[in-house]
């Protein structure tokens, strides 16, 4: 038992802790979404073969969506986005809606699926699932997801976007391990993601305009 759990925390500190720092440190830009293409399918492959994990726990929740909840983390979203480029890039709000509406629109589709779907698999029930047994109590091991949810974002050197995904990761981790619904975890991130990239905040989020400290 003792050497699976050492196992364990090798692979769960070599996923979720280095990997994430050498993409961030040793990749050029250009090629760190294929690194992390790669991380994600190696995640999910991971999580299908967690003991005792089964796809359909996914849908679980389905049915307990909160639109107010929903409609709080939009707008709260919106406020400190909204308070971050006033201070940083007053120009970038709302740039891109104005200026390519297509381009726009595109993300509006795409990110839920290609983006905020395989992040939350990876985050929320990888994490909880497969090093359950590892894992401190509750409330630290929200705080530690939304820590390493905010490191994986460490590729960006940004500090909007360390302070955004940390307190992101913080909801959708209560989502899905004290609200029990994986399908919320999934809808907030979608929603909270558009709306960072309606006001602008996608200029953070963008590889191109990676500028490493060192």
């Amino acid at each position: 038992m003792a050497f699976d759990r050492r196992l364990l925390w090798a692979e769960f500190l070599s996923f979720f802790v280095i990997l994430p720092i050498l993409v961030a440190v040793l990749l050029p830009p250009g090629r760190m979404f294929t690194v992390l293409a790669l991380s994600t399918c190696l995640g999910i492959v991971l999580l299908h073969l967690t003991p005792g994990f089964q796809w359909r726990e996914l849908l679980q929740g389905r049915r307990r969506i909160p639109v107010k909840l929903i409609l709080g983390v939009g707008g709260a979203t919106a406020l400190v986005s909204w308070g971050i480029l006033s201070v940083t890039e007053p120009a970038a709000i709302f740039a891109l809606l104005r200026s390519n509406p297509a381009l726009w629109l595109t993300i509006m589709l795409l990110y839920p699926l290609v983006s905020a779907l395989p992040q939350e698999v990876v985050f929320r029930p990888l994490f909880f699932r497969r090093y359950e047994s590892i894992l401190p109590h509750k409330p630290v091991a929200l705080t530690l997801n939304a820590a390493l949810f905010s490191l994986a974002h460490l590729l960006y050197w940004n500090w909007a976007v360390a302070l955004m995904t940390f307190g992101g990761g913080i909801v959708f981790a209560w989502a899905y391990e004290v609200r029990r619904s994986f399908p919320l975890a999934v809808i907030l991130h979608s929603v909270a993601g558009n709306v960072l990239f309606t006001f602008g905040m996608g200029m953070f989020f963008y590889s191109g305009n990676v500028v490493r400290p060192f």
